[in-house]
């Protein structure tokens, strides 16, 4: 298996699928979910097994939704155009959401099946509604995250921003997003991810650098949000403390799906940061297995979890 940088940047691509495909058949649902039906331990102490990737709610076993959609969208745009070329993000992202995908957030179809353009559309849909904070340029970063962490801090952060900024007009998605590669970013490096958040924070813009530093705060506890945690805030803080109240991949992504509400996301973004801290092999197996991300504008593609090991080894190459 792949250890050192290349299994962390393996970890954080897989893991983010992992969690979001774990958590799709839980989204919405109450607290305690996952583990009153998946007990951490099974009769004489044998793991719950495969099942543990159920499907339900649309969703078949294993199957990843829009948030690793997008997060493949963008990693072949990176790649292919040999850099961040945000038009043809845009359009990929339009395609995507013309192809009808199973699950896609309502501001996020808003500005991409309109007719503005990539650089006005989102900025517009924020004038008109003012409502724009959701995770849903958060959802997708793993793959950027990975592909900008070898910039300096300041570098990944800006690229993170430009990103979120096509979806999402609120800076508070930009700057929840930056976050987010910054700490990636830490841990691909070998490094404390929870040790980066006062540099991470302070390159944070001074009108929301407050609110990110409550909801990242070792003593915040996701009972504590008070927005439900389909909005950035709260999804970012409880992916930390998920990280942080834990001790293994596995048990981080138990803790973020348990926490009930938008789970396949909380999952995701849990699943990238600890994927990035624990590595490839903490993924286990049979989560990895029945994991499949079909491609709505993708021309009928399904990847598998060998398909997202290439792309992340790809996204990290220098």
């Amino acid at each position: 298996m792949l250890g050192g940088r290349s299994g962390r940047a393996a970890g954080a691509v897989l893991g983010s699928a992992v969690g979001d495909a774990l958590g799709a058949p839980f989204e919405f649902g109450p607290p305690g979910a996952f583990s009153a039906r998946f007990p951490q331990h099974g009769p004489a102490g044998v793991p719950a097994g495969a099942s543990e990737m159920c499907g339900g709610g649309g969703w078949e076993p294993g199957e990843a939704t829009d948030d690793t959609q997008q997060a493949v969208h963008l990693a072949e745009s990176l790649l292919e155009r040999g850099g961040l070329d945000l038009p043809d993000v845009f359009d990929r992202l339009r395609r995507w959401a013309a192809a009808d995908p199973k699950d896609i957030g309502i501001q996020t179809e808003q500005v991409l099946t309109g007719d503005l353009p990539w650089d006005l559309a989102a900025g517009i849909h924020f004038q008109s509604t003012l409502r724009a904070a959701g995770n849903g340029s958060l959802m997708r970063a793993t793959t950027s995250a990975v592909r900008f962490a070898r910039l300096d801090r300041a570098g990944t952060m800006d690229a993170a921003r430009r990103i979120a900024a096509l979806t999402h007009g609120d800076r508070a998605a930009w700057e929840g997003t930056a976050v987010f590669h910054a700490l990636v970013r830490a841990a691909l490096a070998g490094e404390d991810p929870l040790a980066e958040l006062p540099a991470a924070l302070a390159e944070v813009h001074p009108e929301h650098r407050e609110r990110y530093a409550v909801v990242l705060d070792a003593g915040w506890h996701p009972d504590r949000a008070t927005e439900f945690n389909g909005a950035v805030w709260p999804c970012l803080g409880s992916a930390l403390w998920a990280l942080r109240s834990t001790g293994s991949f596995e048990q981080a992504l138990r803790a973020a799906v348990d926490l009930g509400g938008d789970t396949d996301t909380v999952a995701a973004v849990t699943g990238g940061l600890a994927g990035a801290v624990y590595g490839l092999d903490a993924v286990p197996a049979r989560w990895r297995e029945p994991l499949h991300v079909p491609l709505p504008g993708g021309g009928g593609r399904v990847l598998r979890a060998g398909d997202l090991l290439v792309l992340a080894r790809r996204l990290d190459r220098p």
